[in-house]
Parts: C-alpha cells; structure tokens; sequence
C-alpha cells in the first residue's frame, strides 16, 4: 500500500509485516481532490502546484492530526491509489476494509458540520439534527470506512473534533440503522457475525458515483472477494451474491423484497441492494426469518433459523 510521509509529504510503498502504524482518513470527494499522478509529480516537479487546491489542504490537515496522535503515515484514497492501473485499484478496492481496520486511527471529516462539540452537550437536539444532514452518511464507501476501524474519531468542517464512534453511537445508530454493538469502541459485535441479508440491507439506502460501487463497497462488509469490471453495472451486484452464495451457507441472501433479475422458473437473486431495504430489515438481525416460496402460482412460507455461519 502507498502511505504519505507526514513529515515529507510524500507517498512511500510498505509491503506485507513492513507497513507502519498509520492514521487513516474517511471522508466524501469534493471538488479539486488530488489523484495519486498529481500528488507524485507534485513532489518531482517543483512547478506543478497543487497546494492551492482544497484537496491538498485536506491532506495538509490530515497529516497535521496524524502527528497529534503521533502516527507518521497516513492513508487517503484520493491519492493513495492509482486509479489508472486497473490491477492496484482491484488491489485497493479488495483490501479497503483490512486497510481501514488495521489503521491506528480513522479520522471521519465531515466537510458539511460546522457545529463544535460543545453542542453536543448544550444543544443536542441542534447537533443531531445537523449530523442526520451530513452527507457522509449517504454514501456507500463510508460504510465501511465507518464500521472497520478499531478507533473512529469525528472532526467537523474546521477539523476540530466531535466526538468519537462510541461518544456518538446512540445517535449514529439512529441516523443509520446500524445496531448500536458494532459502534462500540472497542465493538462488541464484529460486523461479520451479521447475516448477510443484514449487512447488505445496511448499504441499501446509501448511494454511489458508479452503480458497480455500491456492490464493490461491500466486498470488505461481506468478507468475499471479486475483481473489478467497471461498466457492468447493476451485473456487479449479481456477481457479488454469487460469490457470497459460494461462500457460505446463510439463506438470508435470498430475504430480500421487490423485483428480481431471474428469467428462469424462479426470481432467485436481488437485482440490487435496495431489495434488502424493507420494513422488516430488523429481521434479518434475528435468529430466524421466513422466505416465501412461490410454486405453481401459490406462496407459502419457508420458516429457518441461522447462525453466522449458516442454517442449522
């Protein structure tokens, strides 16, 4: 993985048990972000000049809260990756959540909060009601990036800091759905005892730039892995059920509602995460769920329990 040097600022390749402690950085793409290609022929050509762009002083002020909690390396995915190798962004992508969950820290900027952390306190309907605005929440990459590191820290527009995963876990839970044990610091359920059913109805609500995304985003979520093929679109999400289907032996992938890609005898496979978004998604937290069978034009119930693991 390539790791910027916070006192150099400048991007260093670790391998396998080489990789040092770093700070990690979760955060929604804006405007003037800078790519990998930017950032290294900024430090080879000192006439190229990005530090007027908003997203080197992104990095600047990362690097910065780095330092405070004395890591010397830091991860961003604007430009830590080069997204013009198909085989490294593969690479990235399939290791994202490793990535995130073996950082010392993951700073959470929300660039749309101005609120300080004293309104937590003071003015707690105020603060919740601009936390549920942020966008941060809305989108699929930040799932993850959300719920894989052992230690989230939230920093509003300015950079200062809100409060942690666990101080904001209550009203976390309540703006995503998440259950409250896996926003515990440290968590006391790991997100992978889920079902699958449960962990996908998570991103159902969520968005992404590219609709491959959506389902690439959860690869880490599902513990699978998957090349990347963008420009199939919603076919990512088919791809990723039939992995999670070879993988294991947990009936909730077929617990979802709605319309169905299947054109055979029977509509087996969701068409995209959005199936898994009903009303009834707390089910899929429980240890037991029914899946409606339809044969000859009539529906009956299939009743099952599960583990992690699968049926029992």
């Amino acid at each position: 993985m390539w790791l910027i040097n916070t006192s150099t600022l400048s991007l260093e390749p670790f391998y396998g048990h080489e990789i040092p402690s770093y700070a990690i950085l979760s955060h929604t793409w804006g405007h003037e972000e800078v790519s990998f290609k930017e950032f290294v022929r900024a430090g080879e050509d000192k006439h190229f000049d990005i530090t007027s762009k908003a997203g080197y002083r992104k990095i600047i002020a990362t690097c910065g809260e780095a330092d405070k909690e004395g890591c010397s390396y830091v991860w961003i995915d604007t430009c830590c990756i080069d997204k013009t190798s198909s085989a490294e962004l593969t690479e990235a992508i399939n290791s994202m959540f490793s990535w995130y969950r073996q950082s010392k820290i993951c700073f959470a900027y929300l660039s749309d909060f101005e609120l300080h952390e004293s309104y937590r306190h003071s003015h707690p309907d105020e603060f919740g009601t601009a936390l549920r605005r942020c966008r941060w929440f809305t989108r699929g990459w930040t799932l993850q990036e959300l719920l894989a590191p052992r230690y989230v820290r939230f920093l509003n527009s300015q950079w200062q800091n809100i409060g942690t995963r666990s101080d904001l876990g209550q009203l976390i839970a309540s703006i995503t759905g998440l259950p409250k044990s896996v926003l515990f610091m440290p968590p006391k359920n790991d997100v992978r005892d889920f079902p699958v059913a449960a962990r996908i109805s998570w991103v159902a609500k969520r968005q992404t730039t590219r609709i491959e995304d959506l389902s690439y985003s959860l690869l880490g979520i599902l513990d699978v892995n998957m090349p990347m093929l963008y420009g199939e679109g919603s076919a990512a999400f088919t791809r990723l059920q039939g992995e999670i289907i070879r993988k294991y032996n947990d009936l909730s992938i077929f617990a979802w509602v709605g319309g169905a890609i299947g054109r055979g005898y029977t509509n087996i496979l969701a068409a995209a995460p959005s199936a898994f978004a009903s009303d009834t998604a707390a089910n899929y937290h429980s240890n037991s769920f029914v899946i409606m069978i339809q044969r000859r034009g009539k529906t009956r119930p299939l009743v099952t329990s599960y583990t992690s693991t699968g049926r029992r």
